[in-house]
């Protein structure tokens, strides 16, 4: 019998209230690993008087106790390392490495939310009035509404709640439906078992062909005051115009159109390694993945074997094997569209130079190609997928031009032994990110993390994700009666 797990709300795990359930895909089987409960409007307005009654209580914790909940939480997640792995192949996929760096990341972000729970939240202002003290403070906000999606679960599924629980916000998590469990359940386990109270964090788990329904509900909720969303941009505009219907705030970090720019003065060696990490990691499905590595050409042509010679010989298939690197997509339906994509691309006139075909179940080949044509759906869609373009360049001018030809601008990488030349070069670059000999896949919990345009707006991470779930207000105290004109 596949595993069951019904919703979380106000601390109890509790069926839908239509008593449906939907069925979880292990996309290397195709077969269900288990199905959890298919929630409807009226559970996710349970879930949001869960969480509203849980709000008072919650924000006037005292600050080291609420610190110690997310370092034992912390500890936690770590120590169930191996159950995150085998749950992420299991759901979504996810190769060995891939779930192991999954769970010390998000180790770290509840770490960091420790931290900021005792950092200065406010200042103290200059006043005119005598003998008056003011101040900005910042508090919660109530109940934040956040979307947790399914590429990196365990990472996306912590950061989706952490910030907005460290500034003393309540929340009630809708889980992709592709990894309810990773990325919505065992988040919510780990810490919950590391003692946060019942009703902070509630979870909705659903069937995909209610998920407009689910969403519109819970972001409509005059309860919920601000809203975070990861995932597609297609997607993340439905949802900012929803959250901006009801005037509430939100962070939405979408998806990323990314390159790797090699300039002349780089190491080939190290050039070839970062961009094959950056387009390929967890089969090219995170938001900061390469889609292009653009190559000085000078380089071009020695770099183009290096790098095809390595991406073929990737170990490719069974994400339970710890030597596997290229495992299968989310779904079969996600190969099915790469594929697609490929095979316009060589319709259109580009050049496979390793990989291509025709997908096996969920699995597609890693994929490098050249000489992709302006007309073809790839050069400004985003693949999400085991595929990569090399194109080379002349100059900085054209790198950076190349580099900024997209509206989908969240992370760079520039590779250079040169570091003022590469900062020169990052400086051009539109994007939220950019690293300056490294890729384009990073994350560290205390560093703001989101896009520029249709990437997304506002920020994760740091004193910036607290920021984003906490409200400002201005505070002053008279010592002295003020005097009034009349």
């Amino acid at each position: 019998m596949p595993l069951h797990r019904n919703l979380l709300i106000g601390g109890k795990e509790i069926p839908a209230a239509s008593g449906r359930s939907t069925a979880d895909i292990n996309p290397w089987t195709g077969e269900p690993y288990a199905t959890v409960a298919a929630a409807g409007p009226q559970d996710v307005r349970a879930a949001v008087d869960a969480a509203d009654a849980a709000f008072a209580e919650w924000s006037a914790f005292a600050p080291y106790a609420r610190r110690k909940i997310f370092l034992d939480a912390a500890d936690l997640m770590e120590r169930r390392g191996e159950l995150a792995v085998g749950l992420m192949a299991e759901e979504v996929g996810g190769t060995w490495g891939w779930a192991l760096f999954n769970v010390t990341l998000a180790a770290n972000m509840l770490r960091e939310a420790a931290a900021a729970i005792t950092a200065p939240r406010g200042d103290v202002l200059a006043t005119q009035e005598p003998g008056g003290l003011s101040m900005a403070v910042r508090e919660p906000l109530g109940v934040v509404a956040a979307f947790a999606p399914w590429n990196a679960p365990v990472i996306l599924g912590t950061r989706a709640v952490a910030a907005a629980l460290a500034a003393g916000n309540t929340v009630v998590v809708k889980a992709s439906e592709d990894a309810p469990i990773s990325c919505g359940l065992f988040v919510a386990d780990v810490l919950r078992d590391a003692g946060l109270p019942d009703g902070v964090l509630n979870v909705i788990t659903n069937d995909k062909e209610d998920a407009a329904a689910i969403a519109e509900t819970l972001v409509a909720d005059p309860r919920v005051r601000a809203v975070n969303f990861t995932g597609s941009t297609g997607v993340g505009q439905l949802i900012g115009t929803l959250a901006a219907q009801h005037l509430k705030p939100a962070v939405l970090e979408l998806g990323g159109k990314n390159s790797v720019i090699v300039l002349e003065d780089a190491d080939l060696d190290h050039a070839v390694n970062a961009a094959a990490f950056a387009a390929f990691m967890n089969s090219g499905q995170i938001c900061m993945c390469a889609d292009r590595v653009l190559v000085h050409e000078s380089l071009a042509q020695e770099f183009t074997r290096r790098f095809t010679a390595k991406i073929a010989d990737l170990p490719s298939g069974d994400p339970g094997l710890s030597t596997t690197v290229i495992g299968p997509l989310v779904n079969e339906a996600a190969a099915h569209r790469v594929a697609a994509l490929v095979a316009d691309a060589v319709e259109k006139g580009a050049r496979v130079l390793t990989g291509g075909g025709a997908p096996e179940g969920a699995l597609h080949p890693a994929t490098v190609l050249a000489e992709l044509p302006e007309d073809a759906a790839l050069h400004h869609g985003e693949a999400f997928g085991p595929v990569v373009v090399i194109r080379p360049f002349a100059d900085d001018d054209e790198a950076v031009q190349l580099a900024n030809d997209t509206e989908h601008g969240l992370s760079c990488g520039v590779l250079t032994e040169n570091a003022t030349h590469g900062l020169k070069v990052a400086r051009r670059i539109r994007t939220g990110i950019v690293h300056v000999n490294d890729q384009s896949v990073a994350d560290e919990p205390q560093a703001p993390f989101g896009g520029f345009a249709a990437s997304g707006y506002g920020r994760f991470g740091g004193r910036w994700g607290i920021e984003a779930f906490s409200n400002t207000r201005w505070i002053t105290l008279s010592t002295e009666q003020p005097h009034y004109p009349f």
